[in-house]
């Protein structure tokens, strides 16, 4: 979890954000609108809830790994290269 301040004000936000999208494809269904719009906002859903996946799983691992490597240790650019991987497998 995003553990500073200003990130977890950030995840919060976010998170804001899409429940208010999940509230706009309620109110979309509730009315009978037609299946494209409803489904591309679905999608953007999916895609906020896959950023906001991304940012706090890429917090837990450099807080989880980075704490416990030492300081000359190249394991710290293999942590780089994993949020690299999580990110890219999140787009």
């Amino acid at each position: 979890m995003p553990h500073s301040p200003e990130d977890k004000k950030r995840a919060l936000n976010r998170i804001k954000r899409i429940q208010g999208q999940c509230e706009g494809i309620q109110r979309s269904l509730e009315a009978g609108a037609d299946c494209a719009p409803v489904l591309m906002q679905m999608a953007a859903v999916r895609g906020a809830m896959n950023g906001l996946m991304t940012e706090i799983l890429e917090s837990y691992i450099k807080e989880e790994f980075a704490g416990k490597l030492k300081p000359d240790s190249e394991a710290g650019e293999d942590i780089g290269e994993l949020v690299k991987l999580v990110k890219s497998y999140f787009k």
